[in-house]
Parts: C-alpha cells; structure tokens; sequence
C-alpha cells in the first residue's frame, strides 16, 4: 500500500488552500461544531468531537499517511493558515485505484465557492500525484449547497443510493458524486 505523498508547500486555489491536518487546527474545528450545531450530524458522527478525540486524530494522521489509509487535510484561506475548514480522505482501495472525500466548511466562510476550490484541489491532487482514478463524494440528497459546491469542481452526480447508509439508527439514501481524470480535462 503505498503512502501518501507529502506537501511541500499548500495545494492552492483561488479561494482555497489544503494543508495536511494539524494539532493547531483543533480550536477551530470545535467553534465550527459550536457555530453549526447540526455539523457532526452532517458528518455521520454520533456527536461533536471533542479537543482530546481531535488531538488522537492529530496523533495518528502522519501514520495513517504513511500507510496510504486516509489523510486530513485543513482548507484555508490563500495566504492564510487559519482552518475555515477540512476534507478527509478515505476508503483509500489502492487495488481499485479509488478514494472518498468528505468535506465541511465553517459557517462564517460558506457560500464563497472555498468548497468547489477545495474539492477541486483534492480531486487533481489525488489523481494527479496519488494516482488514484476514482475520487468520491457522497452527499446528503437534501444538500444542494454541497452538491452544488462539487459539481461546480467537476464531480459528476451519478445517482441516488437508496438507503445506503446508517445513520443515527436509520437508513438514508445518498447522491453520489465523482472524480475521474478525463473530468479534470473539462475543469482546466
């Protein structure tokens, strides 16, 4: 399984930079829990995080980037360091060539297109430099702003999985949205 690469530098966009996760990230994410109480809903989580389940997180990511498992990526502002938001990578199947991408912004920084940058960023990066063929997204049928914000990056909407998911003890359906390098031909 081969590991993931590092950045030398951010991955940069006109509205969006990624940079792998950090320990500095966390104060942000937990105002962006307080800010959204829904967001760990969003995210399929049972409750919001807390600062010692982040700093675990924070812990674990540069072996889990070793092991080609999953990365944690912090979206910032260009120029900036600041965490307005994160995308996790993961169901990395390197047989299959294929990953997942989940991503969320906080409140005071949506609707101003860093969402379509940052799935943009990640989807070339994944292709381009992991090699990976397939980038998904699977987004709430409800949530027009995230299927907007992929669409926008040149995920294609594929189709409603129907009951697909368990969360908070029911089924939910899914739209499925995706990444493949012929799609970054049409972005550019």
């Amino acid at each position: 399984m081969p590991a993931l690469p590092d950045l030398p530098a951010p991955l940069a966009g006109d509205r969006a930079s990624l940079r792998y996760a950090a320990e500095r990230d966390i104060p942000e994410i937990l105002i962006a829990h307080q800010d959204d109480p829904r967001l760990f809903v969003a995210l399929g989580l049972e409750r919001p995080p807390s600062g010692a389940q982040l700093g675990r997180r924070a812990e674990a990511v540069a072996g889990d980037r070793a092991s080609g498992t999953s990365a944690w990526l912090t979206i910032t502002e260009p120029g900036a360091d600041l965490c307005v938001g994160q995308v996790d990578v993961y169901e990395l199947d390197w047989e299959q060539l294929h990953a997942e991408v989940c991503i969320w912004v906080a409140p005071r920084h949506r609707d101003r297109g860093i969402a379509a940058d940052a799935l943009a960023l990640v989807g070339r990066w994944l292709i381009e430099s992991c090699r990976i063929m397939r980038v998904q997204l699977l987004a709430d049928p409800g949530h027009a702003a995230l299927r907007r914000a992929a669409q926008r990056a040149g995920y294609v909407t594929e189709g409603v999985l129907r009951g697909y998911l368990r969360r908070r003890g029911d089924r939910v359906d899914v739209t499925v949205l995706s990444l493949v390098a012929a799609d970054l031909a049409v972005v550019r």
